[in-house]
């Protein structure tokens, strides 16, 4: 439970820190990232417990990866990130979940992510900001990858990469779980600070 106050603690200060930066009113953020003024108050106030969701939505609004709200101090020149060190971003109600491992420095980051996808479970990606480009690689398992409505097989040993400003969704597939490392590519902007590895918030179910 302290672990996750303070986690709240530092969302908060990074998105107020980031709204003002931006110049942005509660009301205006809220209307530009789909949130509601409430949701926001509440989370600038470290309360209540926001999903994956409404974090890369923030994100993407304020033109920064979503680590960047849930950075503390920078912990040094080499991390070494164990999954069961990182709370999940998201988790499905039969067992899925998406672990924020970490996002590497420099004018145009990359996040590294973790996912674990159960058969038949699926989880529907908000669209990111132009220039964003994902990777998968299914590490075992399989799942279908849904791009514009299309499907893509994605087995273990497989590589697939997509621009993630198309709307997108990933899907366990087959009986057997699905383990897969993705990495977003971020582009360059004025807004991006160098993110470091972050506490993260306890996800809630969708």
């Amino acid at each position: 439970m302290a672990e996750t106050a303070a986690a709240l603690r530092t969302v908060a200060h990074n998105v107020r820190a980031a709204r003002t930066r931006a110049g942005l009113s509660l009301e205006e953020l809220g209307r530009r990232a789909q949130v509601s003024k409430g949701a926001l108050v509440a989370l600038e106030k470290a309360q209540g417990n926001p999903n994956l969701a409404t974090l890369v939505r923030l994100a993407d609004t304020l033109g920064l990866p979503v680590s960047a709200l849930m950075q503390g101090p920078p912990e040094g020149r080499v991390r070494v990130v164990a999954a069961d060190a990182v709370a999940p971003l998201w988790t499905g109600e039969r067992g899925s979940e998406a672990r924020l491992m970490l996002t590497t420095s420099g004018p145009a980051p990359v996040e590294v992510w973790r996912w674990r996808l159960e058969p038949g479970e699926e989880y529907p990606s908000h669209p990111h900001q132009a220039g964003v480009v994902e990777t998968i690689s299914v590490t075992a398992g399989r799942m279908t990858l849904l791009v514009d409505g299309r499907e893509h097989a994605v087995a273990a040993g497989q590589t697939a990469t997509f621009d993630g400003s198309a709307s997108h969704t990933y899907r366990g597939a087959g009986t057997e779980t699905c383990h897969l490392v993705m990495t977003v590519h971020l582009p360059p902007g004025p807004g991006m600070r160098d993110p470091v590895l972050a506490p993260t918030v306890e996800a809630s179910r969708r």
